[in-house]
């Protein structure tokens, strides 16, 4: 088989290994128990995938293995893409969102000034709130290279032009914030909204390129999938753990509506399965 599809099956093994789980009435971890459509194609998908009795994480736990196993599966993948996106790459799981600033990176470094500001000021940090703290799960950045490496194949820079690229290592020039992925193990509170939310603030704040903006979910009913495909404008897609297993399982529905709803979101393609996203992210 390819990397890809290598990597997809240890993604589905690493997820198998704690967090995705049959409990003792034999109802997946990513179902919602209290909700039977949820439940019958949550029961499917885990079936195909092989899912196998254990203990279950708490919400806190489940997110963070969530967020650990998709960066994983990012490093195995995206990193190996160098013939598509060649450069200096950092793949973050972001455990803690607290002191995480996106001034840190090149399109929001403006930013600092404004976050020093808050901490001095108390009025500033109660307009701003925590507009300017990063809350995607995983994040990808590019390190600006070096002359050399720009001139590896020909004399493309020098000290007379481009001097104020992004790209180009340069005192104070920080790394390109290239991807946000938020990690929904499921979607069944409001806080799936957020990522809504966090993408409308990095394309607001921006000075630059926006990032590509993606959710990674589990989520097995398709009307709360559409809740966050369905549009444009924030969210570049959203993409699941195991699309083929769920397309299978709401085609064994006898209700056609969860199938049809899901055929329109992947025909739109708002709605993709994991393997595709390295490859998304390449572009």
């Amino acid at each position: 088989m390819s990397l890809i599809s290598n990597a997809r099956a240890q993604f589905h093994a690493d997820l198998l290994a704690k967090l995705y789980v049959l409990d003792g009435n034999g109802k997946a971890s990513n179902a919602d128990k209290s909700q039977n459509t949820s439940s019958s194609i949550a029961g499917h998908v885990a079936a195909a995938l092989g899912v196998s009795p254990g203990p279950s994480l708490s919400a806190q736990a489940a997110g963070n293995e969530f967020e650990r196993v998709t960066a994983e599966f990012l490093r195995s993948t995206f990193l190996k893409l160098t013939g598509l996106r060649p450069g200096e790459w950092d793949i973050h799981h972001v455990k803690s969102r607290s002191g995480v600033s996106i001034a840190q990176y090149e399109q929001y470094s403006h930013l600092g000034d404004i976050e020093k500001a808050a901490g001095k000021t108390p009025e500033i940090r109660v307009l701003l709130g925590n507009d300017y703290t990063i809350a995607s799960d995983v994040v990808i950045a590019r390190r600006p290279a070096t002359d050399d490496a720009i001139n590896a194949h020909a004399l493309l820079v020098d000290d007379l032009t481009a001097a104020r690229t992004g790209i180009r290592l340069r005192p104070k020039v920080k790394p390109s914030l290239h991807a946000c992925i938020s990690c929904k193990w499921t979607m069944r509170s409001d806080r799936a909204q957020n990522a809504r939310s966090e993408a409308l603030n990095l394309i607001r704040s921006r000075r630059g390129r926006t990032p590509h903006i993606v959710v990674l979910t589990a989520e097995p009913l398709p009307s709360r999938l559409a809740s966050l495909a369905l549009g444009t404008g924030d969210i570049d897609c959203v993409y699941h753990i195991a699309l083929p297993e769920l397309e299978a399982a709401t085609a064994s529905l006898a209700n056609v509506k969860p199938r049809d709803l899901l055929k329109l979101m992947v025909d739109q393609g708002r709605l993709k399965d994991v393997s595709d996203l390295p490859l998304d992210l390449a572009i």
